[in-house]
């Protein structure tokens, strides 16, 4: 294959040109002078196809092929099936005798991408040699940025790959209680996280949070948020105090002016209370056992990263056995389909409107579930995350 560099700007277009009439190289010569001596152009010849073929491999940097039709040995409609071989991104023109269509067309067919006609113009081979030239540079710059997106999109993938490796794929499932958690990036990298915290004394930390951007930005600010959130759950087991720390921690460096809305909430198996500070985030839900559903109370705490020195209240609430909390992101709310409308808060409500669920898993398969039937084919907007604490009846 060919190696030809891609960018024309810092070199002369090398065109080959193909024809066994001998008079036609000097002619060539004198009538793009101007061309050759500006280092705009510069020529090399063939005879036949079988000439050209050699050197086409022999001089990896020509540009384009300008080729007469008939010619001995091998003749320009075979040579043009034999170019792609050589490199595909090599222009093709074609010389013709006025008026034989039958032979344009076929070389039209087999990837020239113009075509003069004898006897030569040479106003209008410079003409048909610029716009090849011209239709030539873009496509390699199309290539090279194909060749940066595939690039970037490996980049990406192994970044999405890395922040998934981050996000707990384990869940407790204790003879009281389980969790289960998911996410869907709406890109290749998002800024949702959740995070599940062993404490002492047998506790839990359950955490969900949103970052302001998405795509990298976001997931770079998600990682620190999550590093940040996990070293301060270690230290307390108030929530209020954690997420005060990890605001003030955000704060000090945030020059992107990012911020986080972000739960956190302490689960103790032994009495069923679940303390919890919000801040900024979407109110949990709650579907007890009875088949009732409510929104845990807001602590109107604002996101984390905006203002320093905030103190963060607090609310508890005692989960009975066959209760589940469903804590979730907006882009569960904010789900849109094709008319541009909302998930909303009454459908979360209504996908336990028949029952409540007899597990955290089935719980939140069925949110997901529910968002994506709504949502149908309409592409995700937003990072979709969603974390379910259930506390197992006394008989399970």
């Amino acid at each position: 294959m060919g190696t030809n560099n891609l960018d024309l700007t810092n070199r002369p277009c090398k065109i080959l040109v193909v024809d066994d009439e001998p008079d036609l190289e000097p002619l060539m010569l004198q009538r793009m002078r101007r061309a050759i001596r500006s280092g705009r152009y510069t020529f090399v010849f063939a005879r036949n196809g079988v000439e050209a073929l050699e050197r086409l491999n022999e001089e990896q940097d020509i540009d384009m092929v300008l080729s007469d039709i008939n010619m001995p040995q091998m003749d320009g409609l075979t040579l043009l099936q034999q170019i792609p071989k050589v490199d595909p991104n090599i222009r093709s023109v074609i010389i013709s005798a006025y008026g034989d269509m039958k032979n344009i067309r076929t070389a039209m067919n087999r990837g020239a991408f113009d075509f003069v006609t004898k006897p030569l113009d040479f106003k209008d081979l410079r003409i048909t040699i610029e716009r090849t030239v011209q239709h030539m540079m873009e496509w390699r710059e199309a290539l090279a940025s194909r060749d940066k997106l595939v690039a970037l999109q490996n980049e990406l993938n192994v970044a999405n790959q890395m922040q998934q490796s981050i996000l707990p794929s384990q869940f407790p499932k204790g003879s009281d209680y389980e969790v289960s958690a998911s996410m869907e990036a709406a890109r290749n990298v998002g800024g949702d996280f959740y995070d599940v915290i062993h404490l002492h004394e047998g506790r839990v930390g359950l955490a969900i949070a949103d970052v302001s951007d998405k795509g990298v930005p976001a997931a770079l600010f998600m990682m620190s948020s999550r590093t940040l959130l996990k070293g301060a759950a270690i230290g307390t087991l108030d929530p209020g105090r954690v997420l005060g720390e990890v605001n003030n921690l955000l704060d000090e460096d945030n020059d992107a002016a990012m911020f986080v809305t972000l739960l956190y909430a302490v689960y103790n198996p032994a009495t069923g209370s679940l303390t919890y500070a919000n801040g900024g985030h979407n109110a949990p839900l709650v579907v007890h056992a009875d088949g009732r559903s409510s929104l845990l109370p807001l602590t109107h705490g604002i996101a984390l990263g905006v203002i320093p020195d905030l103190d963060f209240l607090e609310n508890t609430v005692v989960l009975s056995p066959g209760d589940t909390v469903i804590f979730y992101t907006d882009g569960v709310t904010e789900a849109m389909d094709d008319d541009g409308e909302e998930f909303g808060t009454e459908r979360l409500f209504e996908i336990f409107a028949d029952g409540p669920p007899k597990d955290s898993e089935e719980a939140n398969n069925a949110v997901f579930k529910a968002v994506r039937d709504f949502v149908g084919d309409t592409p995700q907007s937003d990072d979709i995350t969603c974390m379910v604490l259930y506390r197992k009846e006394s008989d399970r």
